[in-house]
């Protein structure tokens, strides 16, 4: 009955969990190939996801270099007893007064346009017709529905 056991058991064989090695194939797949991607690729650390004990961590930016150091400070989370408005008060006022934190804002300097640009003034579109100008008469042919707009 043994060896009868020990027969059968070689025979049945497992299913494997991916049936063929195109779906192995299929997921692996390089997703900045079209398009510029994201543009800080090296930074990202896939043991983040992983572990949320990282995600407490701060991290610098790299494009740019700080005008003041900033050490962050780990808050503890908040008790059970806390208030939730104050808690997220206490920490909405900490991220504003980090430098390093996003979103960073940068001035954008446009060239002056004048008197001489091309494209003159938006205010121009409207200063050729005053709303007595307009004739919405052919809007009564329309129907009843279309009486109000008319007037």
């Amino acid at each position: 009955i043994v060896v009868l056991f020990a027969a059968l058991k070689r025979q049945r064989k497992t299913e494997p969990l991916i049936l063929s090695k195109e779906d192995i194939r299929d997921n692996i797949v390089s997703y900045n190939d079209e398009g510029g991607g994201e543009e800080d690729t090296q930074a990202f650390d896939i043991g983040t996801l992983r572990n949320p004990a990282a995600i407490e961590e701060k991290k610098l930016r790299r494009d740019i270099i700080p005008e003041t150091l900033f050490i962050p400070r780990r808050t503890p989370t908040a008790p059970d007893n806390t208030d939730v408005r104050d808690f997220i008060n206490e920490r909405l006022k900490e991220h504003d007064l980090d430098p390093t934190a996003p979103p960073y804002d940068s001035l954008a300097t446009y060239a002056y346009e004048g008197n001489d640009s091309v494209a003159e003034s938006l205010s121009s579109l409207e200063s050729g017709t005053t709303e007595g100008d307009q004739n919405y008469d052919y809007l009564r042919e329309w129907g009843p529905r279309f009486n109000k707009l008319a007037e």
